[in-house]
């Protein structure tokens, strides 16, 4: 399959991405990695009884983070970076949730300082199977050209 570079990605194209289901062990994983143990994310009795969501919330930055490793037509693309992440936590994503995005190019332009490279602009909706969007906003990749 060839790699796809900046001048073959077409602005106004969109696609979604494959779905996954947010679990126990991502939620425990994260909040290892990242030392957020609050209490909305870990303690089901504080949550259930403290909160307006009533029982745990996964980390609005864990499923940011799995959102980039969602399979889509952009596996193809030769991206070297993430330039800027802009997002929006709209509405709460529950363990069990299965959670995928829906993207659509808004801009492509070549690189000014860099020879060889440029950014892709899209927007980005991440859905869950409670029909909600759970994030929403804009991604920066750099991505090869020529």
């Amino acid at each position: 399959m060839a790699v796809i570079r900046l001048q073959d990605i077409e602005v106004g194209s969109t696609f979604i991405t494959s779905r996954r289901t947010v679990t126990e062990a991502d939620i425990a994983a994260f909040a290892g990695v990242s030392g957020d143990f609050n209490a909305i994310h870990t303690d089901e009795i504080f949550a259930r009884e403290q909160t307006p969501f009533g029982t745990r919330i996964a980390h609005g930055p864990l499923v940011l983070g799995m959102s980039y490793g969602l399979r889509s037509e952009r596996d193809d693309w030769e991206i070297l970076a993430l330039a800027a992440c802009e997002r929006r936590f709209k509405a709460p994503v529950f363990p069990g949730d299965t959670v995928w995005g829906e993207y659509e190019v808004l801009e492509c332009r070549a690189s000014e300082s860099r020879p060889g490279t440029g950014f892709v602009t899209l927007s980005v909706q991440i859905h869950s199977d409670r029909g909600m969007v759970v994030q929403e906003g804009q991604d920066v990749l750099m991505v090869a050209a020529g």
